[in-house]
């Protein structure tokens, strides 16, 4: 890394030309170290004309390092495919062709702010949460004390009582409980220790991360790989269900069979025991619109009302969206309304939903083979294939997992599946009395996961969003209010950075926004927008809090702006 302080330059100096010391030099050899302006810059590489020089703007100066295969160069570019830097011979040499390259200075100024991200995870969210764990685990060690000390007090009680005939029956029970108790605190200590070591490493990686925020090493900086996706994988939650002692009356001819009442030690593992209940990093406070506005009013090729009725869109970017209609195409718009790519899909027939995923690939269900497909390099693959199950509608995870709503085939049931590629990893479908969360058989059923984790669901048939947490528990039902019974007939969902919820009600022409726990916030009413009485089908957002909707029959986007501008 080239970042040392050149040697003809002091703090009490300014900066000048090594050649004619005209001060606020321009550019920078970072061969030689020595500061140039404009006008010398052919005289410096004159003089050493044995030297390859390598003059850079003077900004840039301690953010250069030299190739490591090309020794006498300057690594200008970074290719991301391959997590390594590049000159321009390594361009040149055909071995990164077709990757993605980006600058080298936008590569370091992205991995600073993903170091911050990292970091601000690991301090606020990540790291509280395992000290929450290891006072959990502390307080059940501190349980097993006070339980065994009460059992023995109990047990010694009973032997007086029993006298001597049973004293042999007392010490064996002593014995079992104290194998009991070593086993408990067996497990007790050992995820301890876990949890010990766990917020050692993250404490570990923190105290990096630090280090690496402050650091100017573009090669220490760009090769940073995150382990923050180990760490959001929260061990699981260890309830023990602790021995106890019932004492029996005394009868001489079951004094054996009552005696061994002592219950077995047994644990409880719960996979998603501990959650993140919170977003990973809690933006500031945005104030909303008092009137929303129409920022942009995209039309598409599906304007002609009838057959082409555009049905789904999910935010590539700010600046482009991806759409389907009743038809086998899925096409990218930008929002000026141009067709940036299509894509038909695989089977011929028409997809059942779309989301892109954190990496920018398109997914979609093929409603004929129902199959889950991935886009990559406009080549079409396979994800998973449902059997015995109809997929309704999916979306992406922070995690970059997918979620996927179904009914079974003779639609008498509603679950959704959570995968990780193929790998079914978990099943959302009932509450804690075995009822069924969602109504069945019914196209009309959108999906997304919040902020924080929760997973949000539209059900039209029962006229309400359902809300459940990242382990799949109820957490509320919002089924709107209305002075006539009408009940909601609810579309198209989506979140935003504050973990609003917005949802689109057919029967009442509006968008619902409510907060994360399920209280109403306000109406986005679509005719005082547009003055003409649009349905709102389906909904997105991006980045910046815009929202997107697509209505019925009519083939066109508006993004829509509800928050008061950032200053």
């Amino acid at each position: 890394m080239i970042g040392a302080m050149d040697a003809n330059f002091s703090l009490q100096d300014i900066v000048r030309c090594h050649l004619c010391e005209n001060p606020d030099p321009s550019l920078y050899c970072s061969v030689c170290l020595n500061n140039i302006c404009g006008a010398c810059k052919s005289k410096h590489t004159n003089l050493g004309k044995s030297k390859d020089h390598e003059i850079v703007l003077f900004r840039k100066r301690r953010y250069t390092y030299k190739c490591p295969k090309h020794s006498t160069k300057i690594c200008e570019m970074f290719c991301e495919d391959c997590n390594v830097s590049m000159c321009d011979t390594c361009d040149s040499s055909g071995e990164h062709k077709k990757h993605k390259q980006v600058d080298i200075l936008k590569r370091f100024e992205f991995k600073k702010e993903d170091l911050q991200t990292d970091f601000q995870e690991l301090q606020k969210s990540i790291y509280p949460i395992y000290q929450e764990i290891a006072s959990y685990v502390a307080r059940q060690k501190a349980n097993v004390y006070q339980n065994s000390q009460k059992l023995t007090t109990v047990l010694n009680n009973q032997g007086e009582k029993w006298h001597r005939e049973i004293d042999d029956l007392i010490e064996k029970l002593k014995s079992d409980f104290e194998e009991l108790d070593s086993k408990h605190l067996a497990v007790v200590v050992k995820q301890e220790k876990e949890i010990t070591t766990r917020i050692s490493e993250i404490s570990k990686c923190i105290v990096e991360l630090e280090t690496l925020i402050e650091s100017t090493d573009v090669r220490l900086v760009s090769s940073y790989k995150s382990k923050n996706a180990e760490f959001r994988k929260l061990p699981p939650k260890l309830t023990a269900y602790l021995p106890s002692f019932i004492p029996p009356n005394i009868n001489r001819e079951q004094l054996y069979q009552q005696f061994l009442s002592l219950s077995k030690l047994s644990f409880k593992t719960e996979e998603h025991g501990y959650t993140m209940n919170c977003p990973v990093l809690s933006p500031p406070e945005r104030p909303m619109m008092a009137k929303p506005r129409i920022v942009t009013d995209i039309a598409t090729h599906y304007t002609d009302r009838g057959y082409n009725n555009l049905l789904n869109v999910s935010c590539l970017t700010d600046e482009e969206i991806w759409m389907h209609s009743d038809t086998n195409i899925m096409t990218l718009y930008d929002l000026q309304g141009k067709v940036v790519q299509s894509i038909k899909t695989k089977s011929g027939h028409k997809p059942r939903g779309i989301a892109v995923t954190k990496g920018g690939h398109l997914v979609y269900i093929d409603s004929y083979n129902r199959t889950v497909y991935i886009i990559f390099w406009n080549m079409i693959h396979e994800v998973v294939k449902i059997h015995e199950w109809e997929p309704i509608s999916l979306c992406c995870t922070s995690a970059d997992e997918l979620l996927v709503i179904m009914d079974n085939e003779d639609h008498t049931e509603t679950r959704i599946v959570r995968y990780r590629g193929e790998i079914e990893k978990q099943i959302i479908e009932s509450n804690d009395k075995g009822r069924p969360l969602y109504l069945p058989w019914h196209y009309r059923k959108f999906l997304c996961e919040n902020g924080n984790l929760d997973v949000c669901v539209t059900d039209s048939d029962a006229g309400a969003l359902v809300v459940v947490n990242q382990a799949g528990i109820l957490r509320f039902r919002y089924t709107g209010f209305s002075t006539n019974n009408q009940k909601l007939l609810l579309t198209g969902i989506a979140t935003d950075s504050q973990c609003r919820i917005l949802t689109a009600d057919l029967n009442k022409s509006c968008i619902h926004i409510i907060d994360q726990d399920g209280h109403f916030l306000r109406y986005i009413d679509m005719e005082l927008l547009v003055y003409i009485v649009y349905k709102p089908w389906s909904l997105c957002t991006d980045s910046k809090d815009n929202l997107y909707v697509t209505y019925t029959d009519t083939g066109r986007v508006r993004k829509i702006q509800y928050y008061m501008p950032k200053d």
